[in-house]
């Protein structure tokens, strides 16, 4: 079942969008070569505590922190641990909080130091896709709308969308309906809604799409070993079109 949001409850949403855009811009200061993808994540969890909030990550489904930290090959899902950065990482991060009865969730790949060109153009595609689904999202279109959208872009510039991991509706629960998968044929799924409120995370791959998980359960990563990036907003969808609500200023279209 759909669950449409009131305008009190995207405001709430709104408010709790802040939290993560406060958490985005301090990591874009903290990443760097020589720390762990443990600090990073207790940077993120010690944010969200201070504004009152709960990380939506720590305890779901057994997992054990606030945050998942996926660097290189790791597609989303990496359990912060003792991985130190090196110059030449990508690093998604990926974040949700909870605060007044209502869940947003958000990603980011950042680089450490210097990286590669094709690295650099994998992020930048990673995030030019997301925005290429927004425009999508408007009232009276359809889920896939969105996930053709993103398809389209990332494999015009010679990249795969990961086909098994998708985004979702968000709201009281962290994961609602629709899933909204990175791909597909236009015109399919459910109808968009104002009142909708959805999580759209294309996850984009360097080589082929197909992946796996590792032993711990968790971890995804491509199968290939070639590298991964991820960006996600909470988007809600109104009747003057689409709102982001975990955009930070200096991640503008």
């Amino acid at each position: 079942m759909i669950y449409l949001k009131s305008n009190a409850d995207i405001a709430i949403m709104r408010d709790n969008g802040k939290i993560l855009t406060e958490i985005f811009k301090k990591l874009k200061n903290t990443i760097k070569a020589g720390i762990t993808t443990k600090d990073i994540d207790t940077v993120v969890e010690s944010i969200i505590y201070s504004r009152f909030a709960e990380p939506s990550f720590k305890g779901y489904r057994g997992f054990p922190a606030a945050s998942c930290v996926s660097p290189n090959a790791e597609v989303v899902h990496g359990i912060p641990g003792e991985y130190v950065l090196k110059d030449g990482d990508i690093v998604g991060v990926d974040v949700g909080a909870f605060k007044n009865g209502f869940h947003v969730d958000a990603a980011r790949t950042y680089a450490v130091g210097a990286i590669s060109a094709e690295a650099e153009r994998l992020v930048t595609v990673t995030r030019e896709s997301f925005f290429k689904g927004v425009e999508q999202a408007v009232i009276g279109n359809r889920v896939s709308d969105i996930s053709a959208a993103v398809q389209r872009y990332v494999e015009a510039a010679g990249f795969n969308v990961v086909r098994d991991m998708q985004g979702h509706g968000i709201g009281r629960s962290v994961h609602e309906d629709p899933r909204v998968p990175n791909f597909g044929m236009p015109g399919k799924g459910p109808k968009l809604r104002a009142g909708m409120v959805l999580a759209v995370e294309p996850m984009v791959s360097q080589g082929d799409f197909r992946i796996v998980t590792e032993p711990n359960g968790w971890t995804v990563v491509t199968k290939d070993g070639k590298l991964s990036a991820h960006y996600e907003n909470t988007l809600a969808l109104t009747d003057s079109g689409p709102e982001i609500l975990t955009l930070d200023d200096g991640d503008m279209h």
